[in-house]
């Protein structure tokens, strides 16, 4: 199982730049890589809220599960 984060198309629908949604949201550029990078082991609901609120978008939009079997091509 995996649960990938789909903020870069979000990002690039709505033309905004990582720095601007950082600032939105209320985290650091570094944060929102992690993040974007699917290196980030949680998500409090608040910062999924925010970012919902910034992009408006639902949670759905933002986070995809992906099965490990088949995003390895298994």
């Amino acid at each position: 199982m995996m649960i990938v984060v789909r903020i870069d198309v979000e990002l690039a629908k709505r033309k905004m730049s990582v720095g601007e949604f950082a600032e939105k949201v209320g985290l650091t550029p570094a944060n929102v890589a992690v993040l974007k990078n699917g290196r980030a082991k949680a998500v409090r609901f608040s910062t999924l809220d925010a970012m919902c609120r910034v992009l408006e978008c639902q949670p759905g939009d933002l986070l995809e599960y992906v099965d490990a079997d088949e995003r390895a091509g298994l």
